[in-house]
């Protein structure tokens, strides 16, 4: 699913309107008929709405929703707050007036303001997806009296006050939320997500978001291009290799797995079972004679390959025999450990998977960063991300840091967490759609490596590997918790339903 800018958008929907061809007023219509249908299916006729007009089509969704639900015999009161309605307002107000079943209260001033109860479902049909600058004055004091209430709140669009792509322009109190922005329950945004959507600073706006398809042209769509994108099924069923009859492990690739220390050979463990759950033919783990018999015992799957010393990393042995290698789950900053990545870093010409501590070691040792092999995959969380690349003064700049780092040096940068994010060198950028807060929990990064180096060892390309292995990490732990619960998740979990995804994957 392409994710465009609020401009590009408002091109689409005139390319609709000249080629379907429909009438902006029918365009609006149906987006607000399904509009009207979602909020039937959530909220039962005994409930108080009340509905925010505010300018511009926004306006007008909203005036055409509140004629939809008085028809379905839903108490309904509707404020306006602007004295011009656009054109396509003013057809849906008059339309109200001919109704001839509830009266607009036109508002202009503070004192006027309507009285919120706390069981109220408040309809924001405010400002859309096109506003250019900060809410100020009358609309700031509308937006924090709206907010000061428990009211349950439905956005159209976008919630009130919050730009679709840079939110740089407002200023962030203490628990990163936008004074003078909606703070949505719910936001209903129309055919596509909006970029803004996609970061954590805008979680207290957005609430849950809903996608609803309103029918814009499908050509049109396809035919633009989009820099950011928001992973969905059909992508991932497009990219995935189907087996063979006549495969055998040999076709699925041979991984390298560098993992584990003295203290840290869960991370060995959950990345290399990972590995295989993701269909990889063979792994071979690299790992310090201190962690041999754990591995053997706990992952009789993997072949282990012992590294000389006792509790570190100080000699690999020829690595052209594998397809893909993965290195960095609890290998410690140890110098040896250092100069070993060091070493592979200057003879390895295929991609590589790394995370944790080989990322770490790269933000020690910047100059080495230039040696990675072209397309390899970088997976940090937050603060690693920070380490590595540098930090930034709020979610969106952050972005841009990723995508310049992954373009500049060819890799795939992968910044971990809620809609994880995956830069990729030609400048392009995914958000995942699946996943849950219950993947907060250790070891899950470790995880998300194992899966990654499978599918690259697989033969898919680095970018595929990144884009299904980060999907199916979520999509697994999301099936997982409806058996075990988000507080009670942990890394094994997502693991154990790895095949789960895979038979919902192959149904589709």
């Amino acid at each position: 699913m392409k994710i465009f800018t609020s401009k590009k958008v408002q091109e689409i929907d005139k390319y609709t309107i000249e080629n379907e061809p429909i009438l902006s007023i029918n365009l609006m219509e149906r987006a607000a008929k399904n509009c009207t249908e979602w909020i039937i299916k959530k909220f039962t006729l005994n409930k108080k709405i009340k509905i925010l007009v505010g300018p511009g089509n926004n306006g007008g969704d909203a005036l055409a929703i509140a004629r939809m639900l008085i028809e379905k015999r839903y108490n309904v009161k509707i404020f306006v707050f602007i004295k011009k309605l656009s054109i396509d307002s003013q057809i849906n107000y008059d339309r109200l007036v001919k109704q001839n079943t509830v009266t607009c209260k036109f508002i202009d001033k503070e004192s006027d303001f309507p009285k919120i109860d706390n069981d109220d479902i408040i309809i924001d049909g405010l400002f859309g997806s096109g506003l250019s600058r900060p809410l100020k004055g009358f609309f700031e004091k509308l937006v924090k009296h709206v907010n000061s209430n428990k009211a349950t709140i439905v956005s159209i669009d976008i919630p009130s006050g919050l730009f679709s792509e840079n939110n740089s322009l407002l200023v962030t109190d203490y628990d990163n939320s936008y004074k003078n922005a909606i703070k949505a329950d719910y936001t209903i945004t129309l055919e596509l997500p909006f970029l803004s959507f996609m970061f954590p600073d805008t979680e207290k706006h957005v609430g849950e978001l809903n996608i609803i398809p309103i029918g814009l042209h499908k050509e049109i769509i396809k035919i633009t291009e989009a820099k950011y994108h928001y992973l969905s099924s059909k992508c991932i069923l497009k990219r995935l290799i189907k087996r063979t009859k006549f495969s055998h492990k040999g076709t699925f690739g041979h991984a390298l797995l560098l993992a584990g220390s003295y203290g840290k050979m869960g991370a060995a463990i959950l990345a290399s079972k990972a590995c295989l759950r993701s269909g990889v033919g063979l792994l071979t783990v690299h790992v310090p004679i201190t962690g041999y018999e754990i591995m053997q015992i706990s992952v009789p799957e993997a072949m282990v390959c012992i590294d000389e010393s006792g509790t570190k990393f100080c000699k690999l042995s020829e690595t052209k025999k594998y397809n893909a290698i993965g290195v960095g789950p609890g290998i410690g900053m140890k110098q040896s450990t250092q100069q070993l990545f060091k070493g592979m870093l200057e003879k390895i010409d295929k991609p590589i998977v790394i995370d944790a501590d080989a990322i770490n070691i790269l933000a020690e040792n910047k100059s080495w960063i230039k040696l990675l092999p072209k397309n390899s995959i970088i997976t940090p969380h937050p603060k690693e991300f920070e380490r590595l690349v540098g930090k930034s003064a709020n979610y969106y700049k952050r972005l841009l840091l990723q995508i310049e780092f992954a373009i500049k040096y060819q890799v795939i940068l992968l910044v971990k967490g809620a809609n994880t994010s995956i830069a990729c060198p030609d400048g392009k950028c995914y958000f995942n759609s699946t996943g849950n807060n219950g993947m907060a929990t250790a070891g899950s990064g470790d995880v998300l490596t194992g899966i990654i180096l499978s599918l690259l060892a697989q033969g898919y390309s680095a970018k595929d590997a990144s884009i299904v292995g980060v999907y199916i990490h979520g999509l697994s732990a999301d099936i997982a918790v409806k058996q075990k619960s988000k507080q009670a998740l942990i890394a094994s979990d997502i693991i154990g339903y790895l095949g789960n995804v895979f038979i919902e994957l192959n149904k589709m």
